[in-house]
């Protein structure tokens, strides 16, 4: 048996069922170009008969790609065969893809009607659509929950006819691992033609084990596996075709082959999130923002000493341009000092030791320690102690119905002294209070307040320009509280007159 495993792709079709993500037929164009740039074997373009849109989506996606098979999907329906063989008509290699339910529940309750029947519909189908096309594939709707018996019989029957592909879908993501395994090894064991068609997986994610359950049917005989890209689909979705691709790359001992360019799987992934606005969730496999990230400190050590510490996957082989180092209250020394060295500073030590303690501090307020924040905080490890004036503490009281009022500690020359007082808003009364400290008759030039990002524990930057017998002086500080900073930036400048 051959170790290729092919690429049937239904992110346009299956994929695109989710309410509220349809695509119009130049999207679907544009995502079946890079689908073919991504290398996947089978594009699953559409349902034909379903609306006059899916019909030229197909007709438009047949013209403009040229390497996959473009496939059709129908029900057991003469009219559903025929719609989509005239769908077809300009594919390069066309596939049409039909089928019919084999579970209890869909012969019994969907399509009241008998097992013998059923059988009787599927050869009619396969018959019909192979008038059409030589590539016939056959779905075997709901096989997951389907009798093996039963469907080795469906199965056996079909390839009878010239079905070249047969489709076992868990359809509704029923299956354990192991059970779906057995099945595709049932079929193999049990079907005396099975050699003369390719065995494919389709599994949903509603229990969660779509991708497990498509490994283990690959491991038991499947040689090609229908998937969607960021494992979108009905309900819970369907299989991820990223998280199969790279599965059977790293595990390198089960030798297992496909056509995929991994390098195109981020790019492929953006362009569907984008276009059908479904936002991959950041901790999704392979595509996930943080499937590179690593923000725990024993972790970023280990990174940063050897990649293959914490990751199975050079991101380069998805087209992911690095790890992220991203810093946030977990991270150590190891990843601050990496960080910082990037950026182009080197620290001593003991430098390095108080950078690390403000780092804490600041990164106990916010949820993630941007480069604009350690250029600040390496600022000021570099400036603070040319400045005689430092902030020992600050109390503020204001709101609707109270005075403004600040009390302020700072230090000078090892003495801490401290002043109340009142002002039109908080940093008013502060830099009152500063002011009375320091006893100098200053004026206040320009301030101005500045937030690096958007959000609202974000650190927020003061500058200072204050006037002083002719000369001006300048002030700098930043903080995730604004009036900590502004009386620290007003500090600033105060301590350069001193």
């Amino acid at each position: 048996m051959s170790n290729r495993v092919y690429i049937f792709d239904t992110t346009l079709r299956d994929g695109e069922q989710v309410p509220g993500c349809q695509l119009n037929t130049i999207e679907k164009i544009e995502v079946a170009r890079q689908l073919e740039k991504l290398g996947v074997d089978i594009i699953e373009a559409g349902f034909p008969v379903s609306s006059p849109g899916d019909f030229n989506s197909v007709v438009e996606i047949s013209k403009a790609v040229t390497t996959p098979t473009i496939c059709a999907l129908t029900r057991a329906v003469k009219k559903d065969i025929e719609v989509a063989a005239d769908a077809l008509q300009f594919a390069k290699r066309g596939r049409i893809h039909t089928g019919i339910g084999t579970s209890p529940y869909h012969i019994f309750h969907k399509l009241n009607s008998n097992p013998e029947a059923i059988i009787e519909r599927a050869i009619e189908a396969v018959k019909y659509a192979k008038k059409f096309v030589e590539d016939v594939e056959f779905y075997a709707e709901d096989a997951g929950r389907s009798d093996n018996e039963y469907l080795a019989r469906v199965i056996e029957a079909v390839i009878k006819v010239g079905a070249t592909v047969v489709n076992i879908p868990d359809t509704t993501g029923y299956c354990l691992p192991s059970d779906y395994g057995e099945k595709i090894a049932y079929l193999i064991n049990n079907v005396p033609n099975i050699d003369k068609a390719i065995i494919s997986t389709h599994c949903h994610n509603d229990l969660g084990m779509a991708t497990a359950n498509t490994i283990n049917g690959i491991l038991n005989g499947a040689r090609q596996v229908e998937v969607t890209i960021n494992g979108i689909g009905e309900r819970a979705g369907n299989t991820s075709l990223e998280e199969v691709v790279m599965t059977l790359k790293c595990h390198h001992d089960l030798a297992f082959e496909t056509g995929i360019d991994t390098r195109q799987i981020m790019k492929t992934s953006k362009l569907v999130s984008t276009l059908m606005r479904m936002p991959v969730q950041p901790n999704k496999a392979i595509v996930g923002r943080n499937a590179f990230a690593h923000s725990s400190g024993i972790h970023q050590d280990g990174v940063l000493k050897n990649r293959e510490n914490y990751e199975i996957i050079d991101p380069v082989e998805v087209g992911v341009k690095e790890s992220s180092i991203v810093l946030t209250a977990r991270s150590g020394r190891a990843a601050l000092k990496h960080r910082l060295n990037v950026l182009g500073y080197e620290f001593e030590p003991e430098e390095l030791d108080h950078i690390y303690q403000r780092f804490l501090d600041l990164a106990d307020k916010k949820k993630d320690i941007s480069d604009e924040d350690l250029e600040i905080l390496a600022g000021r490890e570099r400036n603070e102690d040319k400045c005689p004036l430092k902030l020992v503490s600050l109390q503020v009281m204001c709101g609707k119905s109270i005075i403004p009022t600040a009390t302020v500690q700072v230090s000078f020359s090892g003495d801490v002294f401290t002043e109340t007082a009142s002002g039109n808003g908080p940093i008013d009364a502060a830099f009152t209070a500063v002011k009375a400290l320091v006893k100098r008759r200053v004026r206040l030039e320009e301030f101005l307040i500045q937030a690096i990002t958007r959000g609202s524990d974000d650190l927020g930057k003061v500058h200072v320009q204050v006037e002083h017998q002719g000369h001006t002086y300048y002030g700098f500080s930043a903080n995730t509280d604004i009036v900590t900073a502004s009386v620290e930036a007003f500090l600033d400048a105060l301590g350069k007159i001193e």
